[in-house]
């Protein structure tokens, strides 16, 4: 197929993907959540009926946070996990339209007191998250709570897609910065630290060339090296931020400060500590690890060595 022709279908599965995102915005916030959620249930065991390249990578990520499980019970995990991926999209095209008390009843925060006693210090802070749960949702409490966030956002495509997410996150509260074409985040980013503000970062795929190497579910990987730069840059607070399913609630903990060293050798071991909670909630939850990109060095293509 000539590149002109992949390119068009590429546009064109984009738009679809994007009409699909919108219908599911209008339709889930009129339709009982019961009908909502079964048919997003039926939709993830097509998709993973269905295959295909997300699906793989999906199955061959959940491999290494569970070792052990033969091949139908990773095929479980993996049908589980698509479940768990479409309950977050539900959860997030009925998000707008709920009450600060409404987002209360869907989530369950574990020491809370962490976030809220850097607040009352003054103190800038960074949250780093992996895939799990629902992270818009968490977004949602931190906003809801007194506790307003920056993030920053990958372009989707097409270009009214990604508008549409921003205007979402901005409207519970987020401010949101683009990953490419407004300039440089990490200067904003400290700027709203260094004025006491919070930042929120998914953390456990590196998207860029300077991610560090880690060890994640026990093989190498590469994370993002912007949420530990950042706090030996302003001084602030480094903690990571995880969530899962527990029952009909999402269940999100805040969990301890990374104590913050100097020089590279100090950005490898925040980073690593960060990977090591990361670790130890996937396994604890691994269907909700919603990770159908590729993650670890053996699975990187050969134009990517050297990242």
């Amino acid at each position: 197929m000539r590149r002109s022709s992949r390119g068009s279908l590429a546009a064109a599965r984009s738009q679809v993907e994007a009409a699909a995102y919108r219908a599911g915005w209008n339709i889930a916030v009129h339709v009982p959540q019961p009908l909502v959620d079964r048919a997003l249930r039926t939709t993830a065991d097509q998709l993973y009926k269905r295959g295909g390249s997300g699906i793989a990578r999906l199955r061959s990520n959940l491999s290494r946070a569970v070792p052990d499980a033969t091949p139908a019970e990773l095929d479980d995990l993996t049908r589980d996990a698509m479940r768990s991926y479409l309950r977050y999209w539900g959860e997030v095209f009925r998000l707008p339209r709920f009450s600060a008390d409404a987002v209360d009843e869907w989530i369950a925060v574990d020491h809370p007191e962490r976030a809220f006693a850097l607040k009352a210090a003054g103190r800038g802070m960074i949250a780093a998250l992996p895939h799990m749960g629902n992270w818009d949702l968490m977004g949602a409490w931190a906003c809801s709570s007194g506790l307003p966030l920056m993030t920053v956002m990958e372009r989707l495509k097409p270009e009214r897609l990604y508008d549409e997410f921003v205007a979402f996150r901005e409207k519970i509260g987020m401010t949101v910065l683009p990953l490419t074409g407004d300039g440089p985040t990490m200067p904003r980013l400290a700027e709203h630290l260094r004025a006491g503000g919070f930042v929120c970062l998914l953390a456990d795929r590196d998207m860029s060339r300077s991610g560090i190497g880690v060890d994640l579910l026990g093989e190498k990987a590469r994370m993002p090296v912007g949420p530990a730069l950042l706090a030996q840059q302003t001084g602030a607070t480094l903690f990571a931020a995880t969530s899962r399913y527990d029952g009909g609630r999402l269940r999100m903990t805040v969990h301890e400060a990374v104590p913050t060293r100097e020089g590279e050798d100090g950005l490898a071991a925040m980073t690593q500590d960060l990977a090591d909670v990361f670790t130890t909630e996937i396994r604890r939850s691994p269907a909700d690890w919603h990770m159908l990109q590729r993650v670890f060095e053996v699975d990187r293509r050969p134009s990517e060595a050297g990242r």
